[in-house]
């Protein structure tokens, strides 16, 4: 019998499995010892080859050949697949620059977000359509609310300048509340958008600031999609608690209807409180309540859904320029601050020198003198801050000596510029003394009052640090919105040129009848027939509007209490070219005013 075992075949194994170890039998001459089952599977075991069979002793014929020479990663080829294009660098960094600012995926709308998103746009459609007063700022509560919470899940808390920036933008809104002006409300409202978006980012930096007050319009988009995603999944949870919700609502708005219609038949000063409350809502008028309502809930979801996920606006960062040597940043600046100087101290002379000095040097009236360079220097103002904005991004960074040099460099030019300023207001007060108040020169004069309190914000940043100094200015914009509101700049005008009557019996009637009622105060203590004229379009435009008390300003109201069931008669038939003064003679001024001969254009120097 012979001693050769054929050799069992194999059993087939599955791709990836390991390849069994041949142990060897103990009949076989010189073998070693079994080795244990444990320390065998820890051992690493060969892959199969091309040459033989697994374990075959025939070598490999590519383990011979020498490893290939590793090359740096700098000197590899791209994959032939795969061109290099010159544009590679630039398509790289714009995903990133959009990677950094996008906003995190938003959660579930919570269902608080959704009941205050539906009472905007029902209170928008029911109070808007009237027109502006207490009403916006009914409308704006619930859409703060709508954003509260859905700050709350994302977890985001109330901080200090969040704080700020919300009680900002609701104190704004009572611009339109108190005041029947047009344009200080149209600001009032446009800044307290601004300053909502603010506090719904969190932005910090120049630029997160700027675009975080336009950052509003880039979730409406987003924020419909959240929405609708947000009722539909409500829905499927809940069919039977909404469809309880709804037989309620349904059920109390026909009792309201119907117990409401018969106690006003019933009692006519009940009817009369009832019709003050409930808006008059006509068939010709749905068109434009629905596009209020959607306006009032696009505008809700989109604050809610920036609460949640607002866009990293302070991740766009504007790197600073080269620092420039001290000798080239300095000189040019030192040669400013000098001619600042000079031109400041001939205007402190004749300035502070009174009418007689004025007189002696230029040969020109008080009025004259002041109107002519008041615009220059507004714009001297304006140009100094950009010198001082492009002087920061390249001003030398060496050291403490160059700190030293850039706060003792800047820090004049501020401080010159600050002279400039109160040299314009100077100018201005002259001019208004001799022509009367305007709407545009009581706006030019509030801004360059503006521009120096940012030169002090400026100052204050090289002493303390600039590190709030966006915010700083930001908040002082929107305060300064707010009490040029306030101070009803109206009213302003025409106590200002009442008392000039007064003064030096020189009113220009054609230019008052055209304010708004925030002026009949001041108007009604002019003497007839002034104060006819100048009210008798006031009076007119009041008695044609029946606008309900949540769209009436306070102006408005105390107009219509002062005045009445007025009629000005005849007294204000004669009334064209009684009174006519030179407060808007001006050409070029925007304020319409008429008569005198002096054509006067302040963007002419001559």
């Amino acid at each position: 019998m012979s001693d050769h075992i054929p050799e069992l075949p194999r059993p087939e194994r599955a791709p990836g499995a390991l390849e069994p170890v041949d142990q060897p039998g103990p009949a076989e001459a010189g073998a070693p010892e079994p080795v244990p089952a444990a320390v065998q599977m820890s051992k690493p075991v060969p892959a199969p080859t091309r040459s033989g069979a697994p374990g075959s002793d025939v070598p490999d014929e590519r383990a011979a050949l020498p490893e290939p020479p590793k090359v740096p990663a700098y000197a590899r080829q791209p994959h032939p697949r795969q061109p290099s294009s010159p544009w590679a660098h630039s398509g790289r960094q714009t995903p990133s620059e959009l990677t950094r600012i996008r906003p995190a995926a938003p959660g579930p709308v919570p269902a608080a977000t959704l009941w205050s998103v539906l009472a905007t746009a029902l209170l928008s459609a029911l109070l808007l359509g009237d027109g502006i007063g207490p009403n916006l700022f009914v409308v704006a509560v619930p859409a703060a609310l709508a954003a509260y919470f859905a700050a709350r899940p994302a977890g985001r808390g109330l901080r200090p300048w969040t704080a700020v920036w919300a009680v900002g933008g609701l104190a704004l809104l009572a611009v339109p509340a108190l005041r029947d002006a047009g344009w200080p409300v149209f600001l009032a409202v446009v800044s307290a958008v601004a300053v909502g978006s603010l506090a719904l980012h969190g932005s910090r930096g120049w630029l997160g600031i700027f675009l975080g007050s336009l950052g509003l319009l880039t979730s409406v988009a987003g924020s419909l999609g959240w929405g609708v995603h947000g009722v539909r999944d409500r829905m499927a949870d809940s069919r039977g608690r909404w469809g309880v919700a709804f037989r309620s609502t349904a059920a109390a708005v026909v009792l309201l209807i119907v117990f409401g219609a018969l106690f006003a038949s019933a009692d006519a000063a009940f009817a009369d409180v009832l019709g003050s409350l409930i808006p008059d809502v006509s068939v010709g008028e749905g068109p434009w309540r629905l596009f209020l309502a959607a306006a009032g809930l696009v505008g809700a979801l989109a604050a809610a859904y920036t609460a949640a996920a607002p866009v990293r606006w302070d991740a766009l960062t504007v790197p600073s320029g080269p620092a420039r040597g001290r000798l080239e940043w300095a000189l040019p600046l030192i040669v400013l601050n000098l001619l600042f100087a000079g031109f400041l101290a001939i205007q402190l002379t004749v300035l502070l020198g009174g009418y007689d000095k004025v007189m002696a040097e230029t040969h020109l009236s008080y009025a004259q003198y002041a109107r002519e360079g008041f615009w220059q220097l507004l714009w001297a103002t304006v140009l100094t801050l950009l010198v001082i904005a492009l002087a920061l991004r390249w001003a030398p960074r060496g050291g403490a000596r160059d700190r030293t040099l850039v706060r003792s460099v800047l820090g004049t030019l501020c401080l010159l510029t600050l002279v400039v300023v109160a040299s314009a207001l100077r100018r201005m007060d002259l001019y208004v003394d001799a022509y009367g108040l305007t709407r545009l020169r009581i706006s030019v004069a509030a801004v360059e009052l503006w521009l120096g309190v940012v030169l002090l914000l400026i100052m204050a940043a090289g002493v303390f640090g600039a590190k709030m100094l966006p915010r700083a200015v930001a908040a002082s914009a929107a305060a300064g919105v707010l009490a040029f509101g306030l101070v009803s700049p109206d009213g302003l005008i025409a106590e200002q040129n009442v008392q000039r009557y007064s003064d030096h019996h020189s009113i220009d009637i054609q230019y008052l009848r055209g304010l708004s009622a925030d002026a009949v105060p001041a108007l009604d203590t002019l003497p007839e027939p002034l104060r006819s004229c100048a009210l008798e379009e006031i009076q007119r435009t009041l008695g044609g509007s029946d606008a309900p008390w949540y769209a009436t300003s306070w102006g408005e109201a105390r107009a219509r209490d002062i005045l009445g069931d007025w009629d000005p008669g005849a007294r204000a038939r004669d009334c064209q070219g009684l009174g006519s003064g030179d407060m808007g003679n001006e050409r070029g001024d925007g304020d319409g005013g008429t008569g005198g001969d002096d054509s006067y254009d302040p963007y002419d120097p001559y």
